[in-house]
């Protein structure tokens, strides 16, 4: 068994069930909440529909391991903006009532790994494209 390839595994297993959730709570919750959250810090509600589909469908194909490197990159792009709209003014810790970038900035460099290394061992992609 592949030291890497386990490692790999566990990480983008992690990512994906973390915006596969991210991304129910944003339907979950009622997405016009979300949209308005969008519109009320200067980005079109639109991008709310975009984002919460983007963290659900791309959460299942990092477990799956359907076009990681893909949905990775686009992570990559999702929590860049994260951090630079939302988060960077909050600090890496946040306030008592919003938290910092640090979990957007371990997405991040997670997100990017897998984005330049992939991720074969037990994926889909592995499995039908080898």
């Amino acid at each position: 068994m592949d030291k890497l390839g386990v490692s790999t595994l566990l990480l983008r297993l992690v990512l994906g069930i973390s915006f596969l959730i991210h991304g129910i709570v944003k339907f979950k919750g009622g997405i016009a909440n979300t949209v308005g959250w969008f519109d009320s810090i200067g980005i079109l509600g639109f991008f709310a529909y975009a984002v919460a589909t983007l963290e659900l469908v791309g959460g299942i194909a990092l477990i799956l391991g359907i076009g990681t490197r893909i949905f990775s990159a686009l992570f990559v792009l999702l929590m860049v903006g994260a951090i630079v709209k939302v988060k960077f003014a909050l600090g890496f810790l946040g306030t008592p009532e919003m938290a910092g970038y640090e979990l957007d900035l371990a997405f991040l460099v997670i997100a990017l790994f897998l984005a330049i290394n992939g991720s074969k061992f037990l994926s889909i992609d592995e499995a039908f494209f080898k």
